[in-house]
């Protein structure tokens, strides 16, 4: 089924959020000061344009003969001076903000990357990569766009408004009262819209980080979808998931595009109200015709900037929404801090030891149940057991992705959490079995965990690791680039390079989850065979489900439930004839 669209809500913080925008903001204060002030000498360019124009009108209507060409000619090129400059200073203004937008936007994308590098795996255990995704670029590109461009039309439109407010007053008061009913009537309007396209500017974020985070999930499993003809039955799930985003995306501008023919309409009845008392004005003598003339252009003036900060304020809600997600997930909970008194792990025996374990990732759901395990150093300890049993679980303590509930992990005798993280993880190679590579060489992919690796430890690892003669048919050997997430290589050839890795990485401890189950039975014994030889002083846990693999560990682990049920070498535990004996046998029938 596909995943469901986050239920319409209301943001539960728009003033925080707007507070933490304004502190990005905050850092080019003294541009953004001459932004303002270059704003308010472009409007006021702008604004002296109705009034020349009145100037002009007057001098024009002076009757039949009387017309001071010369006078109207000047008001008319000092008018065309005044729009040309306000143009120029708009044209920079808007250029600048582009640069701030784009510092703004690198920034918090390098805020929230950095983040991410320290949230714990929990979390994208708990969240789609796509949504993820979404946060990082959509919705951090919906709030710069509207930062680049909305904070100079708002600063426009708001000192245009007041200048043609004050210059309409000036001109006639009477005609002013028309602006004064109108304004009340499109300040409620707005409000009462604010309420209704906020929360469906939050859904509309929300359903774009499900929609990718679907594709993503689909991309990545495309070839398992054709290997079991399960085309139709996506696409089906798209169209709902796509449906629905469609949906999020027309009931946002549904509301959203209203407001501003709205808003027009409002201002259109305003005008009409001012030529309808203008014109008894003009007749009683109150005004002159370049009076009414100007006061008409002011009030366009006025209208305008009012549609556009409508339609602004639009735009704001949706960047305030997307802006809600990404502070959310910079607000979310950090791996704990090394303890105060946490000292670097180093000069490593390998000596682990777990003592009464208890663990569950959800509370009052336990996992572990009074594990104890003594690993002694340079010793292969293998965990084995059904589906589900915790083994992987075991692993992640181990490597402190989550602590325990209950008891200890001591290593060297020490608890790992008086270890700091960096220096226990640092302690560990690991081999899993959802392999990973970067885009990049051969060469960089197998010295990725050792700095300064040479030419002759990395092919030394990869000859280990049985994958040397593949990479030296390749065209440019150790230099030939790898696709993103290995596209061109295969699963298996990746996996050795994984293990290739591991070989090079200096370390007292080494894990492999499941880390042959991609290559052929015969490469795998090899492979055990040179890594049992490369490794003889690491202490080494091996999570294998072929227990042929294991027969030659110096203890066996025996997981199921939660539980250790039983231990011992492999010998020892078919002697028994229980559970370790039952999996073995199970295999081979």
């Amino acid at each position: 089924m596909p995943p469901n669209i986050t239920v319409m809500k209301k943001p539960k913080d728009t003033g925080g959020t707007l507070r933490r925008l304004v502190r990005y903001l905050a850092v080019y204060k003294w541009v953004l000061l001459l932004v303002l002030i270059l704003s308010v000498v472009a409007n006021v360019l702008s604004l002296l344009g109705p009034s020349l124009a009145g100037s002009a009108i007057n001098e024009a209507a002076a009757g039949v003969g009387k017309v001071n060409f010369e006078r109207v000619f000047y008001y008319a090129k000092r008018m065309l001076i005044c729009y040309v400059c306000s143009s120029l200073l708009t044209i920079a203004i808007n250029v600048v903000m582009m640069y701030v937008s784009k510092w703004i936007a690198r920034k918090m994308r390098k805020d929230v990357f950095d983040k991410l590098m320290r949230i714990p795996v929990g979390y994208f255990d708990r969240n789609q990569a796509g949504d993820i995704i979404s946060r990082v670029s959509y919705d951090i590109d919906v709030v710069c766009t509207c930062l680049s461009t909305d904070v100079v039309s708002i600063l426009t439109s708001v000192v245009t408004v007041i200048g043609s407010f004050c210059m309409m007053v000036y001109l006639s008061p009477a005609l002013s009262i028309v602006v004064v009913v109108t304004i009340p009537v499109s300040v409620l309007y707005t409000v009462s819209m604010r309420k209704k396209t906020q929360p469906r500017y939050s859904r509309r974020s929300a359903s774009y980080g499900v929609m990718n985070g679907f594709v993503e999930e689909m991309l990545t499993g495309q070839k398992t979808i054709q290997a079991y003809a399960y085309e139709n039955q996506v696409q089906e799930q798209f169209a709902d998931v796509n449906e629905d985003a469609a949906d999020a995306y027309y009931q946002a501008d549904y509301y959203g595009t209203s407001i501003g023919p709205t808003m027009g309409s409002i201002n259109n009845m305003s005008l009409a109200l001012i030529a309808m008392l203008g014109s008894v004005l003009y007749m009683t003598g109150m005004v002159s015709l370049g009076q009414i003339s100007s006061f008409v252009l002011y009030s366009r003036k006025f209208s305008g900037p009012i549609n556009e900060i409508a339609n602004i304020i639009n735009e704001l809600f949706s960047a305030l929404s997307a802006a809600e997600r990404v502070f959310r997930l910079l607000d979310e909970a950090e791996e704990i801090a090394d303890r105060p008194n946490a000292r670097a792990l180093t000069d490593v025996q390998g000596n682990v030891k777990l003592e009464h374990v208890s663990f569950g990732y959800d509370p009052g759901k336990t996992i572990l149940h009074d594990l104890s395990l003594q690993a002694d150093a340079g010793k292969l300890i293998a965990i084995v057991g059904p589906t589900g049993a915790g083994k992987t679980t075991i692993i992640n303590l181990l490597m402190r992705f989550y602590d325990v509930n209950g008891g200890s992990i001591t290593v060297d005798e020490r608890d790992i959490r008086d270890y700091t993280r960096s220096s226990l993880r640092g302690a560990y190679a690991m081999v899993l079995q959802d392999t990973w590579v970067f885009q990049g060489t051969i060469f960089e992919n197998i010295a990725y965990g050792k700095e300064g690796a040479t030419q002759e430890e990395v092919e030394a690892a990869a000859k280990a690791a049985h994958i040397h003669p593949f990479i030296m048919r390749l065209p440019q050997g150790y230099q030939t680039v790898i696709s993103e997430d290995g596209g061109n290589i295969s699963k298996g050839q990746k996996q050795l390079l994984t293990i290739a890795r591991a070989m090079l990485f200096d370390c007292k401890m080494l894990i492999l989850d499941e880390a042959t189950s991609n290559v052929d039975t015969s490469t795998e014994r090899e492979i055990q065979a040179a890594m049992r030889k490369l490794m003889s002083d690491k202490t080494c846990f091996v999570i294998a489900h072929r227990l042929s693999t294991i027969q030659n560990a110096d203890q066996i682990l025996v997981v199921n439930h939660g539980d250790v049920v039983e231990q011992g070498t492999h010998e020892s535990l078919m002697q028994q004839g229980g559970f370790y004996y039952k999996l073995y046998t199970a295999q081979f029938e």
